[in-house]
């Protein structure tokens, strides 16, 4: 076998093996939420971690390249801290994680999603400031932490600009940052 010959037999056998390398991560930050979760409703219960991506599993959505864009667990009882790796799913467009029991902090990785329109944590037991990381999100166009146990103040940094004050309603925010006058934590 000549060289370009192997090298045409094996570049698409390379290329299959990385794209499922990258659902298969997308596969491991969904399986972490489930396996922290408290889910009293098995809402969960199709996220099987030997399938080759998640994009069968329900409440997840993909893209045509088995990339997941959306996540949708919305007003489903679930419980627990939100785990980091969520953080890992490079090409999500929307989370939806209100309406359930969520606790702890916004994790500081949701900065790394920067293909993120929509994120919506209202109604649920999240505590702790709003983290600045997530000020440096471009295309974030919805953000709505309403009805958790938020406390700090509110980023006025990057797009947090044009949400409206009911996106963080029901909190114990201290209104709107104050560069250089008090910490962005502050109240916490």
């Amino acid at each position: 076998m000549t060289f370009p010959s192997l090298l045409s037999f094996l570049l698409p056998l390379l290329l299959s093996f990385s794209s499922s390398l990258s659902t298969n991560s997308e596969g491991n930050a969904l399986h972490a939420l489930r396996t922290r979760l408290s889910d009293p409703t098995n809402v969960l219960q199709s996220w099987d971690p030997t399938l080759v991506n998640p994009c069968t599993w329900f409440h997840v959505t993909c893209d045509s390249n088995n990339r997941v864009v959306r996540l949708e667990l919305y007003r489903n009882n679930i419980g627990g801290r939100i785990p980091k790796e969520l953080g890992n799913l490079e090409k999500l467009v929307s989370m939806d994680l209100y309406g359930n029991k969520f606790r702890g902090k916004i994790p500081k990785s949701f900065a790394n999603l920067k293909s993120l329109r929509f994120l919506r944590l209202n109604d649920n037991k999240l505590t702790g400031s709003i983290p600045r990381e997530l000020t440096t999100l471009p295309n974030l166009k919805v953000f709505d932490v309403s009805n958790n146990d938020l406390c700090g103040t509110i980023p006025v940094d990057g797009p947090f600009g044009i949400f409206p004050m009911d996106s963080f309603r029901n909190n114990r925010l201290n209104g709107p940052e104050l560069k250089g006058l008090v910490p962005y934590d502050f109240g916490c």
